[in-house]
């Protein structure tokens, strides 16, 4: 029998007065995390979702996410994780596009979730009300059994070309990375307190956080929204021994003015991933908080974790290591033939951490995995003689903030809908502490107006908070080559542009 959620259950079964999801005060053991999974599953069949039903889940870190998560995998249905900051136009799109049946949202984005549906059920979740809406069906039985390729989660990924594409992620493949990068990375188990910061409707805080300490019987303490100072008092408060993050937060708590004054010695493995880690952010978390990075590579495609560098093995600032157990990486030229140690080609991967396929997306799948199932990233990268491997640059338009992704062609086309607009072009501007700003450069319509601040303002009511640019300026015209394709790289960012 094979299903995710069978790791809650069985944890349930060895440690069900343990803690298994903390949120400050509120404490859920496994055993009423499982029982509560279990009626969330009741509830489901109830709206007639069936195996393989899209279920989508818009919802911070708080422990309802993971009662939600479980019961629809227990169901045998498909669990659409979606970020709580998106707007009605994106909200639409992924239910559309995924043919989610049931939306659980966030009470206080429930209204912007319901004005993008076109159909389905919504379900509000403000915690003390759900609860009790949950605790009176009866707990469903077994979880169902699902074939290990069977999808498990639809998670929407941003494309060039500004549509999302929702990569298939399997029961078994998410279930493999969770047990590799716990048992060779996170060394994780019952005594362990996990950090989930990192937003648990991505993979990275998904498979690393919620998955890897459920099925190892450790605590997930939350944090719905971070605060560098509030994650210090956090690891002070419940003795973390593991925490997971992206550069920024490691800056961030770096930066933290009284740090001093918290106690985080219990502080054990760190691992960090989303974007290049600063060496000198390394090295110096590391001299003042006393534990190890460990910086490792992935992305939603690949369950995420492809590469890491190990814990018990050299570690190489500024790489991001070498692949996990049971994953393989190189590095390939346009033609896809191996390039020299040294030489600079796109990676790609392969093994159990690949997705199934893009939703519904037969040619984007057949673009993005070759008939040998290796899977083309789109970071261009080196390896050296030992093995490491170095990203060097991004193939694809990807910009990251704060460990965002962030498509400018996405940002692009809510541009292009001012009616003032004729050309535009969205870049990254570096940022001290996000990785990268982002930025727009902009020519009008003859003969109309529009100042930076109304298109700005235009795409913010638009688009999710962390994509819309904080910086619009206004030119003349856009660079373009000679097909008069509009070339990103040659925009200039005007000097004094706030970032």
């Amino acid at each position: 029998m094979t299903n995710l959620s069978l790791n809650l259950s069985e944890s349930a079964a060895m440690y069900p007065d343990h803690p298994a999801i903390r949120l400050d005060d509120d404490v859920l053991s496994y055993a009423a995390l499982d029982d509560a999974a279990a009626r969330v599953t009741t509830l489901l069949q109830e709206y007639g979702v069936r195996p393989g039903s899209r279920v989508g889940l818009m919802l911070p870190n708080i422990p309802e996410f993971a009662m939600i998560f479980y019961g629809i995998l227990r169901a045998g249905a498909v669990a659409v994780p979606m970020n709580p900051l998106l707007k009605r136009r994106e909200v639409g799109y992924y239910l559309g596009d995924s043919g989610a049946e049931v939306l659980f949202a966030w009470h206080e984005v429930a209204a912007e979730a319901a004005a993008g549906m076109s159909g389905g059920r919504l379900v509000p979740v403000a915690p003390v009300e759900f609860r009790a809406f949950v605790a009176g069906r009866h707990p469903s039985a077994e979880p169902l059994s699902r074939d290990g390729d069977d999808t498990a989660v639809i998670l929407y990924t941003s494309g060039t070309t500004g549509r999302p594409k929702g990569a298939e992620l399997t029961h078994s493949g998410l279930n493999a990375n969770q047990a590799v990068t716990a048992r060779t990375l996170l060394l994780i188990g019952p005594d362990d307190i996990v950090m989930g910061c990192l937003p648990l409707f991505h993979v990275f805080g998904l498979t690393c956080g919620l998955n890897a300490a459920i099925a190892n019987g450790a605590t997930l303490t939350l944090i719905p929204r971070f605060s560098p100072a509030k994650a210090l008092e956090v690891i002070q408060r419940d003795r973390v021994t593991v925490f997971e993050g992206v550069p920024t937060m490691y800056a961030a708590m770096l930066g933290v003015p009284d740090r001093e004054q918290y106690d985080v010695h219990t502080l054990r493995t760190c691992v960090s991933g989303g974007a290049a880690l600063p060496v000198e952010v390394l090295r110096g978390f590391e001299d003042a908080f006393g534990c190890i990075i460990l910086e490792g590579y992935g992305l939603s495609e690949s369950s995420p974790v492809a590469s890491f560098n190990h814990p018990n093995a050299v570690r190489k600032p500024g790489s991001i290591g070498t692949p996990i157990e049971g994953v393989r990486m190189r590095v390939v030229d346009e033609d896809r033939r191996l390039v020299q140690p040294g030489e600079i080609g796109e990676i790609q991967i392969g093994g159990h951490n690949v997705m199934k396929s893009y939703w519904n997306k037969p040619a984007e799948t057949a673009a993005t995995i070759d008939a040998d199932g290796w899977l083309s990233t789109g970071d261009m990268a080196r390896q050296d003689e030992d093995g490491y491997f170095y990203i060097v640059d991004r193939k694809k338009d990807l910009l990251i903030r704060g460990g965002y992704n962030v498509y400018p062609r996405e940002v692009e086309e809510v541009l292009y809908e001012h009616p003032a607009v004729a050309e535009a072009a969205v870049v990254g501007i570096p940022h001290p502490s996000l990785g990268e700003e982002i930025g727009a450069a902009v020519a009008l319509k003859e003969g109309t107006t529009a100042t930076p601040e109304e298109l700005r303002d235009f795409v913010k009511g638009r688009i999710a908070a962390y994509k819309y640019p904080r910086a619009v300026w206004i030119v003349d015209e856009l660079p373009k080559g000679p097909t008069g394709k509009i070339q990103r790289r040659e925009v200039v960012v005007p000097q004094g542009t706030p970032r």
